[in-house]
């Protein structure tokens, strides 16, 4: 026997918040991947992948769907983040959207604007452009996820290259909680956890300059994970 509910019923949309960091030693950064919609609401503003999930999809099918739909971007590090129901978030109708944020390796992703977005740009999240809806509330959340999940997981080496050098591991810290730490201290805890491997590879800046690359051991962390290992910062 089938059941309906004589009630209103409000639209189901997600919304992404795609995060990338710029690894370059002169400027290190934090991008946030947005779009540029070419429909209304907020046509020709910036705003977060994202759009309503289909009747027949789960949440995470249709984060994926328009995460590749909108930016090209697809098969990386994602999870659900929050739920944001305002009665006002949406002018078109009552919308609750429920948000993702990835993690991605700026290199291995080339954009691909879609559906419908005009354009697909990454911004530093300390310049973001205004952005449609509540879309600045939820960058905020994500961000306060981020750095939240960075201290006690580390994943922060799905933002870096599959190689990188510890002046860049530590860059990345360091953009993301927005400290600085001293030198030694931080490549010395590092090297206690044991879950980089040299790769054999030099980094060549400067003249007369080169470090060592080295690769997450991401067998060795599920592993060690297994019996309670928390990677702290």
């Amino acid at each position: 026997m089938s059941y309906s509910y004589n009630h209103p019923r409000p639209a189901l949309a997600v919304d992404c918040v795609i995060f990338g960091f710029d690894h370059r030693e002169e400027a290190p950064e934090l991008h946030t991947l947005c779009i540029k919609r070419n429909i209304e609401p907020f046509k020709g503003k910036w705003a977060l992948p994202g759009g309503f999930m289909r009747m027949n999809e789960t949440l995470d099918e249709a984060a994926a769907r328009e995460l590749k739909e909108e930016t090209g971007v697809e098969k990386v590090y994602i999870e659900q983040l929050y739920t944001f129901s305002a009665p006002d978030r949406d002018p078109r109708e009552r919308v609750v959207a429920v948000a993702y944020f990835a993690l991605v390796n700026l290199e291995k992703h080339s954009l691909s604007a879609g559906t419908d977005a005009d354009a697909a740009q990454w911004f530093s999240v300390s310049k973001l452009p205004p952005l449609a809806f509540d879309h600045k509330t939820i960058v905020k959340t994500a961000l306060e996820r981020l750095r939240g999940k960075v201290r006690y997981q580390p994943v922060g080496f799905e933002l870096l290259p599959d190689e990188f050098t510890l002046s860049e591991l530590q860059a990345l810290y360091e953009t993301i909680l927005e400290r600085t730490f001293d030198k030694r201290n931080f490549r010395k805890k590092i090297d206690n956890y044991g879950l980089l491997v040299e790769t054999g590879g030099m980094r060549r800046g400067k003249p007369n300059r080169a470090a060592k690359l080295y690769r997450f051991d991401s067998k060795r962390y599920k592993a060690l994970e297994k019996h309670g290992f928390i990677f702290e910062l």
